[in-house]
């Protein structure tokens, strides 16, 4: 069940006011029944892999509360091997032993490994982590393990996060599924305004802009570099409206209902540095990699100082890589930014000395346009399907200068000429424009009624004359 459906803007109100009339004793109850709904809507046998995980954690929880000595090591790697043992078969089964049948073909033996003909189910790496985290905070002691079974099973199946996070923690999650909630219009004009501001980034930004994008990259060997390049640069707009917009729409969702998500992204594309984007992009995802990769492996390596750091950074980036997905395109992709990360590590105090001899304003403006190209040109590796097709879209960018320019049709009857480069360019700017003016997560109403008012009504209006209603898929559901 996609946000932008029409089965979600039914689904969704229905559960609100069923979940406000009814007693607080069973709201949880419905909130699991209509999470166990939304996840059906897709492949509904994988439900039964998630509740198989979520028995799993749950026990394994409460007796690692309990356990002493080596028993709480075994029972913490019982659950990661369990968790990651389901992401590594439906997710990276397929890429090892094709890897390795390579390999072996390569060696001159006639040996070959199957190759699993199986869907990844929806959001696995994002519930994968949002239950690891469960277990490792009780294994560390800075959470409690959740004796109601209904409670757990919501933490790791909430409707509005399940699919593509944020990648909550259970310390900010648990109590608030038992909290009582009332109505409160604040609160859902908060979100209704969120959730208004995501569709805004989805249909309006990113789904015109991969009209563009998809055709560049499904024809890219004919295509002059100047397409070639603005498509890598529009890539990055289009998947920030694309995941952003989902965030948004599931945190206010989330609000709606009284609980209250982390924010996932924080005007990433005005960062100065690629350090300063990772802090303000997929917050929670490399919050997580910090908390649970990052600061071990720096802490076991502190002795090593600067390149301890910057080894365990590497690393981090990319298991980051990997995580979003099994190909060696992936691996560069969280490769290159390591490298690029413990590049700015390593010339931290020659950039501070570069920017005393610079004016704010064009020190300023220099770091977010040339983060904003090193993230373009990183991201190729993410949007290509394979490491082939990567390396061939930046090599034809660097040399197809002599391919004419010629108009390409998107796939509705509306040439993307002109007029819908003009239409990128304004929505793009508004975008830009509001984030950096305005804040959408802003609760209170009181101060500010008739802008809400205004903001919120312009955003509607682009929405409804200029949005793209095609039910394309988010990004990020593939993970």
């Amino acid at each position: 069940m996609l946000f932008n459906s029409l089965s979600y803007l039914l689904f969704f109100p229905l559960v609100v006011v069923l979940y406000y009339i009814m007693a607080h004793r069973y709201r949880w109850a419905l909130l699991l029944a209509a999470s166990s709904v939304f996840y059906m809507a897709f492949v509904p046998a994988y439900i039964l892999i998630l509740y198989g995980t979520i028995l799993l954690d749950y026990v394994i929880g409460i007796q690692l509360e309990q356990a002493k000595g080596r028993r709480r090591n075994y029972l913490l790697y019982l659950s990661i091997i369990a968790n990651i043992g389901v992401l590594a078969v439906f997710k990276y089964f397929n890429f090892f032993t094709t890897n390795f049948n390579a390999m072996f073909e390569a060696m001159g033996l006639h040996f070959s490994l199957p190759v699993l003909n199986i869907l990844v189910p929806l959001g696995l790496s994002f519930h994968t982590f949002q239950a690891l985290s469960y277990t490792i905070e009780i294994y560390r002691g800075q959470q409690k393990a959740e004796r109601h079974l209904g409670i757990y099973a919501l933490y790791v199946l909430f409707f509005p996060q399940l699919v593509a996070g944020p990648i909550e923690r259970p310390q900010n999650m648990l109590h608030q599924y038992r909290e009582k909630k009332s109505f409160n219009p604040t609160m859902t004009l908060s979100g209704l305004r969120l959730i208004l501001w995501g569709y805004f980034k989805k249909v309006v930004i990113a789904d015109r802009i991969a009209m563009f994008v998809d055709t560049v990259y499904q024809n890219y060997s004919e295509m002059n570099q100047v397409y070639l390049i603005l498509a890598a640069l529009a890539f990055v707009i289009q998947i920030y409206g694309d995941f952003s917009g989902y965030s948004d729409i599931a945190i206010g969702s989330a609000r709606i209902l009284g609980i209250n998500l982390m924010v996932n992204f924080d005007r990433p594309l005005f960062s100065k540095n690629i350090t300063e984007f990772w802090r303000r992009w997929h917050i929670s995802l490399s919050t997580w990699f910090k908390d649970y990769i990052y600061q071990p492996l720096a802490f076991h390596w502190r002795n090593a100082g600067i390149h301890g750091v910057a080894s365990a950074l590497l690393i981090t980036f990319i298991a980051s890589g990997l995580w979003h997905g099994a190909g060696w395109n992936f691996f560069i992709y969280g490769l290159l930014y390591g490298a690029v990360l413990c590049f700015e590590l390593y010339t931290k105090n020659q950039r501070k000395i570069v920017r005393k001899h610079l004016p704010v304003w064009l020190y300023s403006s220099l770091s977010i346009g040339l983060t904003f190209m090193v993230v373009s040109l990183i991201q190729i590796f993410f949007r290509a399907t394979s490491l082939e097709e990567a390396v061939s879209f930046i090599s034809h960018m660097i040399q197809n200068s002599d391919q004419h320019i010629v108009p390409y049709i998107n796939e509705g009857a509306l040439s993307f000429g002109l007029y819908g480069y003009i239409i990128v360019i304004a929505t793009s700017m508004i975008m830009f424009f509001l984030e950096h003016k305005y804040d959408f997560n802003f609760t209170s109403l009181d101060t500010r009624f008739k802008t809400d008012i205004a903001v919120s009504s312009i955003i509607l209006f682009l929405i409804i004359t200029l949005g793209v209603f095609n039910q394309k898929s988010f990004i990020y559901f593939q993970f």
